[in-house]
This record gives C-alpha cells, sequence and structure tokens, in this order.
C-alpha cells in the first residue's frame, strides 16, 4: 500500500507537470500567432522584449541589474534559454546593469552596441561575459537592417558615425520595428539634439504607431519637432515608481498632453505588452 501511495505521488507529479507544459506552449503559441513588443517593468531603466510570429527574439537594453530576469521569465518560456539579438543601446548602468546576468542566463546569438565605451564596472562585466561566451558582436550604424520574420525587420536610425569617446547618451541606438503597416521607435535616451537630427534627416518617415519616449520622459528629450513628426498613436515611458529623478518630467508630460498623445507608463502600468498582427495593434 505504501508503494501504491509513492507511485500515485510521482504519477500525480508527473501528470502536473505535462499540464504545465501545455498551459506554457498554449500561451506561447498564442503569442507566437502576433508579433509581441513586451516594456518590461524593470524599475528605472529601460528593457524591451521583442518577438516576431516566427519565434524570432530580440532584447533591447536590460535595466538596472537583475530584476530583467523576473520579467523576461514571465514572459519566455522557462524551456526557452536562447535570444537572437541583444541590442544595448548605450553603456549607462540602467540600460545594460541587467544584460551580464541575462548573457549567462541565455545563449545569445548577436550582440549590437553603439561603439560608445565606459569605464564602469558594469560595462567591464558586461564586456567580460560577452567575451567569455565568444558572442558575435556588431557596432550599430545608421542603415543597417536585421531581418527578423517575412514582414518584420529592425532598422537603425543612429548612429550614423563612429561615437567612441561621445557623451554616452548622444550615442544611444535608435531603432524602429516594422511589422506590416504598425511601426515602433525605440530612442533610448536620446536627447533633443539627437531627435532634431534624426528629424532633419527622416522629416515624415519618422511617423510611427508606438514611440518609447527618450530618456525616461526627461526634460532633456521629448521636443515639439520630435513629436510633431513622429505623432505617434501612444508614447511609452518606462521608469521606475518614486524615482529620484522625477521622471517623468512635468514638461514632458504636457507636451505629450498638447499633442494629444496616450500615454502609457511602466511606474503605473508594469510591465506593457503590445501585440501586432501587422495591421492593427492590441495593448494587454
Amino acid at each position: 500500500m505504501r508503494n501504491l501511495k509513492k507511485d500515485f505521488k510521482y504519477y500525480f507529479l508527473g501528470v502536473l507537470l505535462v499540464a504545465t507544459f501545455f498551459v506554457w506552449y498554449g500561451v506561447y503559441a498564442e503569442t507566437r500567432s502576433t508579433l509581441m513588443v513586451a516594456f518590461l517593468d524593470i524599475g528605472q531603466g529601460d528593457a524591451i522584449f521583442i518577438e516576431t510570429p516566427n519565434g524570432n527574439q530580440v532584447l533591447i537594453d536590460g535595466g538596472r541589474n537583475k530584476k530583467v530576469l523576473e520579467e523576461l521569465g514571465k514572459i519566455i518560456p522557462f524551456y526557452d534559454k536562447s535570444i537572437d539579438v541583444l541590442i544595448a543601446t548605450h553603456p549607462d548602468a540602467d540600460h545594460i546593469g541587467g544584460l551580464p546576468e541575462v548573457i549567462k542566463n541565455f545563449d545569445i546569438s548577436l550582440v549590437m552596441e553603439p561603439g560608445a565605451s565606459s569605464d564602469t564596472n558594469i560595462y567591464k562585466e558586461f564586456r567580460r561575459v560577452i567575451s567569455e561566451k565568444n558572442i558575435q558582436t556588431i557596432q550599430a550604424r545608421q542603415g543597417m537592417k536585421i531581418n527578423l520574420d517575412e514582414n518584420a525587420y529592425l532598422e537603425i536610425l543612429f548612429p550614423n558615425q563612429d561615437v567612441d569617446g561621445w557623451d554616452t547618451n548622444d550615442a544611444s541606438i535608435v531603432a524602429r520595428l516594422i511589422y506590416g503597416e504598425n511601426s515602433f521607435l525605440f530612442t533610448a535616451d536620446s536627447p533633443q539634439k539627437i531627435e532634431n537630427y534624426l528629424a532633419s534627416v527622416y522629416q515624415d518617415n519618422l511617423k510611427t504607431d508606438i514611440l518609447k519616449v527618450g530618456h525616461h520622459g526627461s526634460k532633456t528629450s521629448s521636443s515639439e519637432t520630435f513629436l510633431g513628426y513622429t505623432n505617434p498613436d501612444y508614447a511609452i515611458i518606462s521608469a521606475g515608481r518614486d524615482n529620484t529623478y522625477g521622471h517623468p518630467h512635468q514638461e514632458v508630460m504636457k507636451r505629450l498632453e498638447d499633442f494629444g498623445i496616450p500615454t502609457l507608463r511602466t511606474d503605473e502600468l508594469g510591465t506593457i505588452r503590445i501585440q501586432s498582427d501587422g495591421n492593427k495593434l492590441y495593448i494587454k
């Protein structure tokens, strides 16, 4: 009788494990029918996860610490231990602080960074783990395209030149994700002078459905000119609750309001997931 109870316990655990697997698989299969972009709630910083319908995955930045692993664990099934492209937009701690742990825990096919370096310990650790795992690394340059799916690609809008020695925010990678008729613009911490450059080069082609507001809603970004050209349907602000920087600044919130742009904030809503079928956007 004792053996029977023991066998039943293992049988029950096995059934539970299989059931859990199929639940995860069902959730995962649903997300794979559309493109998904998740602005992760990692506190004061940026971390953006992208998955295309064919399963290709991109992580843009990783926040300040290990919290990015916790948030990725809510989106990526436990059995998926790979990320195709990791983009470190610039070497500030609130963007790359969590990336060494991501690199340690996932198989990364490609790392992209702007070419701006830093003397901080976290940047040195970031470079060390990349070297240790022998991951291919390239510098982002204007005009590059990464094909992610049949109708999805990531386009680099900035930097347009060698940015070694630049202020790290000025050197931020600006990228645009296109999927069918929908577009997402990721601006990292780009200040207004970079926004003005982008507006002068791309003009009306900057129009986007989703704008990741620059520098967590700091008044150094989101100029009227830039908002006018991008004219987003939604603006996303990634910022920490009660952060010491006062992000997002009231000046920026007022500009967004004046332009009639609905704004979603991770400090208020947590992780923000947006799915696209190539024509329509669905916010969760």
